[in-house]
């Protein structure tokens, strides 16, 4: 019996803590240690009864880990995934892969450079909801993919923005948020070729957007719309549709909605759409329920992890696929700041 992995912690904040929850729960891997440059998270650290450190390159030099999950601000995710890659050590980047996409680029070079394996922290698609929406679409049960409507309406606490960052540029809902569910829509429904947007900070008056609506076109042909405002009460997002994270409360109620030629399916609550017989407007709909296995999507990321350090699986998020979320997103900015139509691959393009 092989011995447990020993997977160490870049980045001791909240998804950092969430990780080492994970490891200590699962049979596979131990905590090799956590790195950290803030003190107050010396005593958090030690109680796990592992060693901390001020910088991730002592403890990649000391520890020697056979993995590192990378959980620290995204400014900091390249130059870890760097050192990682020139160590030898492969590593789990939580999402966005970097700050910027030329950034990413720059890491990407790197990983054909070296060879090592990395893994980027969209969790989502190994969500067994995510996956069985993605295979509806894929196998035809919507026909040809015409619509999409994704939906992501909530309201953040007052208190959320005592934090200075959350005020500025880069710290709202468009990057900090929609990022998942631009991975999610391109997961299920194929590549985002073409953007529009539109922004607003009117409720706050941040520097940062409170409102966003986004139009998609993608390389299938469908097109898409997306609503985003975290100053408003609503059910509609996937923090509070889905029941992945315990710590929202449940709602009911869908955050995305693919529409095709032969049916129709609401995410997460997972209902199709369809004519049982002749099709048309007169003609009674069908409503299936589709029942999607449930477990944690993180504790799947975390054996996922393994068995890509194994050399056993792929990483189902590479960091190139990663770039082309994160292009996506950029792709938003941009067109909400010029009001032009922007393409992700223009984005790639200025960025190389």
């Amino acid at each position: 019996m092989s011995a447990p992995m020993r997977i160490a912690i870049a980045g001791a904040g909240l998804i950092g803590r969430r990780h080492v929850e994970l490891i200590d729960a699962s049979p596979d891997c131990v905590l090799a240690g956590i790195a950290d440059p803030s003190s107050t998270t010396k005593e958090y650290v030690q109680a796990h009864g592992v060693s901390w450190y001020a910088d991730h390159r002592a403890l990649l030099e000391q520890e020697k880990p056979d993995g590192l999950i990378i959980a620290s601000p995204n400014a900091l995710h390249f130059q870890m995934a760097l050192d990682c890659a020139q160590a030898g050590v492969p590593a789990m980047i939580e999402k966005p892969v970097t700050d910027t996409v030329a950034v990413a680029q720059r890491l990407c070079a790197a990983i054909k450079r070296t060879g090592v394996p990395m893994l980027v922290g969209h969790h989502r698609r190994h969500n067994p909801i995510i996956k069985a929406a993605r295979e509806a679409v894929a196998t035809g049960k919507l026909g040809q993919l015409t619509a999409v409507v994704g939906l992501w309406l909530l309201k953040k606490p007052d208190d959320y923005f005592d934090v200075a960052w959350r005020r500025e540029q880069g710290g709202g809902p468009l990057l900090i948020n929609l990022i998942h569910d631009i991975d999610n829509l391109r997961f299920i429904c194929g590549e985002i070729t073409e953007v529009q947007a539109r922004t607003s900070n009117r409720v706050r008056g941040f520097a940062v957007e409170d409102t966003a609506a986004l139009l998609l076109r993608f390389a299938n042909g469908a097109l898409g719309t997306v609503t985003v405002s975290d100053a408003t009460p609503a059910p509609w997002s996937w923090e509070l549709a889905s029941g992945e994270n315990a710590a929202y409360p449940k709602q009911d109620q869908p955050c995305y909605i693919l529409s095709g030629t032969a049916g129709s399916l609401s995410v997460p609550n997972m209902e199709l759409w369809s004519y049982a017989q002749q099709p048309g407007w007169h003609a009674p709909l069908s409503r299936k329920a589709i029942a999607p296995p449930a477990f944690d999507p993180l504790v799947e990321q975390l054996r996922h992890f393994l068995e890509v350090i194994a050399g056993r699986e792929q990483p189902l998020i590479s960091v190139e696929d990663a770039m082309g979320t994160l292009a996506v997103v950029e792709a938003v900015s941009e067109a909400a700041r010029t009001g032009q139509k922007i393409s992700p691959g223009q984005i790639m393009e200025q960025a190389a």
